[in-house]
């Protein structure tokens, strides 16, 4: 795929029209959501047994062993997490035209927004205290992908999920390494691992604030927008600072292979993919449309399987010399399969599977393993989409191709996590999301994500009368008022929900 030239961009506002409509006021408002989510944090944020100096902090305390504070908490995570929606949304109103001056708006949000998540206590999932336990498995010389976190002494006081403590890890042997680094750095200390790892996504988003725009400026789709539909995104910023994921730093080096692939640096975007494919294989996706970019536009059909075996040849070749090094060859292979062995009910697969599941029961028949065939025909459905998009379609449209191959194995899963939206929010937004049904269906499923996250994933101490599932119901009636409150009530943003919304022009958005 050849560099693009860039649509005509729209007569740009002058600097006194974008300040007239006051972005400033949105990310002021962003700001002070973080700031309550930070705050909320501190009560129902992810704590570990062994964070023993912040259990003895007074105010912390009060936070998370009196029911008054909890709820406090819980109240002002819901609202900040929600007004970090209403910023962002107003922000993307308030800038109106995306010319050259709307891109320090957006910056100054991604920087107010993300900075009070950085010192947070973690957020809607416990991962961060997983990567910790198994740097301390690599530390230990065990092997992680058949050595569980069990192995671990007194890993229970980690902090990380016991569900997942005898399964074999999910990531790549770059990651497995970052983990083992940081764990000799610190000792294992919680607090300081917690903040290493969250630098290390800060990396990860300073990536995909670096080449979001590039990629959309060989669509063709203004660079503004773009930065504004992803980075600045409080879905992308909270899974990716305040729960500190490691599919930051693995989305932040695919997507800068990506760019150099499509400017004619193959080798160079295959290094990158392949170290992304190293933090989690799941971008193993992308390489096959890389190997295409190589092959070049009207390539021949035999060129094109050269190039696909080249492609794969280097990539696995950079993971075979990496797993020789670690001494555990290919053992993420055989783990591909730890996160996708669950469901869930929003999930279109897993729902359907929970349906057949419960009539087949109900009839006296083995209901789950009629799920467990609904499951299976969804992977191989995403599979054969693969294939498909790979074999046909335009050489202009790659990267879209690639989306929607990628878009096809994340909504065909049993199991979505909205870390795996936020896999495609990118790809979708570098390649256009137009302004009608597409970008109204983003902002659902911002909302409809962020609302989840805030009534699911709460730090309640179990041995007081308030319990967590009293917590989960005020934070999602407080969460869902609020959405509700956007969509059908909010005089400034019902309009996006509701209304048909205004076609942008040629140069503000373009899809190849």
């Amino acid at each position: 795929m050849t560099a693009q030239v860039p649509a005509t961009e729209p007569s740009s506002p002058s600097p006194e029209n974008v300040n007239a409509d006051r972005p400033n006021v949105a990310i002021v408002q962003g700001f002070v959501g973080s700031l309550l989510m930070l705050a909320g944090s501190l009560g129902v944020g992810w704590l570990s047994l062994s964070s023993v100096e912040l259990r003895r902090v007074s105010f912390i305390m009060w936070l998370r062993f009196e029911p008054a504070g909890a709820v406090i908490s819980v109240f002002l995570l819901a609202v900040g997490g929600m007004l970090l929606v209403r910023s962002w949304l107003r922000l993307g109103q308030r800038i109106g035209d995306w010319g050259p001056e709307s891109r320090p708006y957006v910056l100054k949000a991604v920087l107010a927004w993300g900075a009070p998540m950085t010192v947070a206590l973690p957020l809607f999932s416990r991962d961060v205290f997983a990567y910790i336990a198994q740097g301390l498995v690599m530390v230990s010389g065990l092997n992680p992908y058949k050595d569980g976190y069990s192995q671990i002494s007194n890993y229970l006081q980690l902090g990380a999920d016991d569900l997942w403590a005898q399964s074999p890890t999910p990531y790549g042997p770059i990651f497995l390494w970052i983990e083992e680094i940081v764990v000799r750095i610190t000792g294992g200390q919680t607090e300081f691992s917690i903040l290493l790892f969250r630098l290390i996504s800060v990396a990860g988003v300073a990536m995909c604030v670096y080449y979001v725009p590039k990629l959309a400026e060989l669509h063709g789709i203004n660079p503004n927008r773009a930065l504004w539909l992803t980075a600045a995104n409080p879905l992308f910023l909270t899974n990716f600072i305040a729960s500190i994921h490691n599919d930051a730093l693995m989305i932040g080096l695919a997507l800068a292979g990506l760019y150099y692939a499509a400017t004619k640096r193959a080798i160079l975007g295959i290094l990158l993919v392949t170290l992304s494919v190293g933090i989690k294989p799941i971008t193993l996706i992308f390489l096959p449309f890389i190997g295409l970019m190589w092959a070049g536009k009207g390539a021949s059909w035999p060129r094109r399987f050269l190039y696909w075996f080249l492609t794969a040849g280097l990539s696995l070749g950079l993971l075979a010399v990496l797993g020789v090094i670690n001494g555990l060859g290919f053992g993420w292979v055989g783990a591909l399969s730890t996160p996708g062995s669950v469901w869930i009910w929003y999930a279109p697969v897993g729902f359907l599977g929970l349906i057949v599941a419960t009539l087949g029961n109900a009839l006296g028949l083995p209901g789950w393993s009629f799920a467990d065939f609904i499951h299976t025909v969804g992977r191989l459905a995403s599979l054969a989409i693969v294939a498909w998009l790979m074999f046909v379609g335009d050489y202009s449209r790659l990267v879209r191709r690639l989306t929607l191959a990628f878009a096809a194995i994340v909504m065909l899963a049993p199991m979505i996590q909205s870390w795996y939206v936020v896999w495609l929010i990118p790809l979708f937004a570098v390649t256009g999301i137009r302004d009608d049904w597409q970008v109204k269906t983003l902002y659902l499923f911002v909302s409809f994500f962020m609302v989840y996250a805030i009534s699911d994933q709460l730090d309640i101490w179990p041995y007081f009368e308030f319990s967590l599932s009293a917590a989960r119901q005020i934070a999602a009636v407080t969460a869902v008022g609020f959405a509700l409150y956007l969509i059908f009530l909010d005089p400034k943003t019902k309009v996006l929900f509701r209304k048909k919304l205004t076609e942008p022009s040629p140069g503000e958005l373009r899809i190849r």
